[in-house]
């Protein structure tokens, strides 16, 4: 398990749904050592920090594995950084981590906290107007990570998974459990593990209204 590629954007434009966007999903692979830091990557761009960035989601990893799948699937070759990874990996199921894993890299510890949620920017990039709707359905999503130690890493570098002793739910349950109606015990399962502030928020408020509803 390794680092393929470590992928940094800077700020370009792109239409999305007829409107002009700046946007930092275009990344590309940089040489020599970059730094994490507790919000990201040094000197990689987020222009909408309102559904982006910030210290639970300060890291997105995507695997050459799923790159492949999509290869097949879309009949053309994707470059490490295509659907805006920061950390293009090899050798690692992403699918198969759940929310609390943890990445070592060097000096670098990584914890796993969410599904990436596509939106119309992915879909713009594919060139297909349904892709993030495609995306959704395989439910090869890829992970989000927070940042529990900073440090220098260079592509490369091996991975050192350490599997959360808790509660394991896996990406794919997280990210296919996001679009239903979960019922509060399910709800109150999340809301235990160490997700992201912005699913918490969600969840939370969930929890609210089933709670005012059984008032």
């Amino acid at each position: 398990m390794n680092l393929l590629s470590v992928n940094i954007a800077a700020s370009e434009s792109i239409i999305v749904e007829g409107r002009k966007r700046k946007t930092g999903i275009f990344k590309q692979p940089r040489d020599g050592r970059v730094r994490v830091k507790f919000l990201g990557l040094e000197g990689d761009l987020i222009c909408n920090p309102k559904h982006h960035g910030g210290p639970d989601q300060a890291v997105y990893a995507y695997s050459d594995e799923d790159y492949q799948f999509w290869s097949k699937d879309l009949g053309k070759a994707l470059e490490p950084g295509t659907f805006g990874e920061n950390f293009t990996t090899s050798g690692v199921d992403l699918n198969a981590l759940c929310v609390g894993d943890i990445f070592e890299i060097g000096e670098t510890k990584l914890q796993v906290t969410a599904p990436r949620i596509p939106c119309g920017t992915l879909s713009a990039i594919m060139k297909q107007k349904d892709f993030a709707r495609k995306f959704k359905t395989v439910n090869r999503s890829g992970a989000y990570f927070r940042v529990l130690s900073e440090g220098y890493l260079i592509k490369g570098e091996a991975i050192h998974l350490l599997k959360y002793e808790g509660d394991r739910v896996s990406l794919p349950t997280f990210f296919s459990d996001l679009g239903r109606d979960l019922s509060e015990n399910e709800i109150k399962r999340y809301l235990r593990l160490p997700i992201d502030s912005r699913s918490r928020d969600k969840f939370e408020n969930k929890l609210d209204n089933i709670l005012l509803v059984k008032k």
